[in-house]
């Protein structure tokens, strides 16, 4: 199977939000930052270069496959502002 590219990473998540050109997408992105942190009441962490996640879930799939994922980030993407929220 193949492995799961985006993993934990020890990137400094006040260094990438920091370099966000886009005063409003920064703004946005500290916004979102303090929100997700005090609902899950997880530090976040980067997961790879351009996810900020906080907490940690391992799943096991149907087919077996395991892996560790966040219960929720952000990613300020070019186009817009991507959110991810563990369903369940």
């Amino acid at each position: 199977m193949a492995e799961l590219k985006t993993k934990v990473t020890s990137g400094s998540v006040k260094k990438f939000l920091d370099s966000l050109a886009d005063e409003a997408k920064r703004k946005d992105s500290y916004l979102l930052f303090k929100m997700m942190q005090k609902a899950t009441k997880n530090e976040a962490r980067m997961w790879g270069d351009s996810i900020v996640g906080f907490g940690d879930y391992h799943y096991v799939g149907k087919s077996g496959r395991e892996g560790d994922w966040f219960l929720a980030g952000l990613s300020p993407r070019k186009q817009a502002l991507t959110l991810y929220m563990l369903g369940g």
